[in-house]
């Protein structure tokens, strides 16, 4: 247990930069969801070429690993389609909080898996934390709104991958499945490309990147390339993590830990906004700030427990 805490935490920690890096360069590079999309989940058909040295799952198995696949990069990019209508570091605890509660569900029903008293305390404190770490009222959004659907939309999606990925991790080795139910994400990238008007923004730098980005400077540019590639090789460090996580011990628990971001991305949010406004700016009223502070102590105690 103590093994997947720590690497569920570094997975985390790197994932906490990944959805701030993720939230500006939807806001200032590109312009449409689904082309971030296309760039976030094409590479993963890479490890396709790995297949022949691992096998294939048998049986209905194959079906647990695509599913894991498809449903990691829908998950991705209907929360992609969720920070282009609301602040990255209120939507993404909401994403975790479905996840988690979701993958509690699951858990329990499709893998017979079942918790301790003080484990559930400490998960119960965890999911709670994330919804109040997900209030929102700002200048721009109050209460519900389109945002908030896809974000549940996209827990859920999440959900269902990392349920389906612990099953194959049971079955067999942890290498061949993560193979496996990675390299499927791929078949989302290939789908987006395959649709007439994805496929026109993606090839189309007019349509698929703001107007103020294409007459950035070259240095500007270089900047944006530096910024995409930090943010996935951060996606493939705390990938590794959290599978790995999930894999030797309760995916319920690990995607719990998931507070952990949240509290580290309102730290880095509010920080910039403060110090850095011109680079991420997000709207921090007192109330919501109290929330925050609140969903941080929950946090802390549900580890406790944990």
């Amino acid at each position: 247990m103590i093994t997947s805490f720590i690497f569920a935490s570094v997975g985390y920690a790197a994932l906490a930069f990944v959805s701030i890096l993720d939230k500006s360069i939807l806001t200032t590079n590109f312009k449409h969801p689904a082309v971030y999309a296309f760039y976030t989940t094409i590479f993963s058909a890479i490890t396709v070429v790995l297949l022949p040295f691992f096998g294939f799952p048998h049986n209905i198995d194959l079906l647990w690993s695509l599913g894991s696949g498809i449903s990691f990069g829908l998950g991705v990019w209907a929360m992609y389609i969720a920070f282009r209508h609301g602040e990255a570091s209120h939507l993404t605890p909401l994403v975790g909080a479905v996840v988690a509660v979701a993958t509690a569900i699951l858990s329990y029903f499709v893998l017979n898996t079942s918790f301790s008293p003080h484990e559930k305390i400490g998960l119960t404190l965890l999911i709670g934390a994330s919804f109040f770490l997900s209030y929102e009222k700002s200048n721009r959004e109050k209460g519900l709104y389109l945002g908030f659907l896809w974000a549940i939309i996209s827990g859920l999606l999440f959900a269902f991958s990392h349920i389906s990925a612990k099953h194959i991790y049971t079955l067999y080795p942890f290498i061949n499945g993560l193979i496996w139910t990675k390299s499927s994400i791929g078949i989302v990238g290939i789908a987006i490309i395959l649709i007439p008007r994805f496929r026109k923004q993606i090839f189309n730098k007019k349509v698929a990147i703001p107007e103020q980005s294409q007459q950035q400077p070259v240095e500007k540019q270089k900047g944006s390339i530096t910024k995409f590639a930090t943010t996935k090789t951060l996606g493939i460090v705390s990938t590794l993590c959290i599978q790995y996580a999930i894999a030797i011990g309760s995916v319920a628990i690990v995607n719990a830990l998931a507070g952990l971001q949240y509290v580290l991305v309102f730290i880095f949010i509010f920080l910039l906004t403060k110090m850095r406004p011109k680079i991420f700016s997000e709207d921090f009223t007192r109330k919501e700030f109290i929330m925050q502070t609140l969903a941080i102590v929950l946090i802390v105690t549900g580890l406790l427990f944990l």
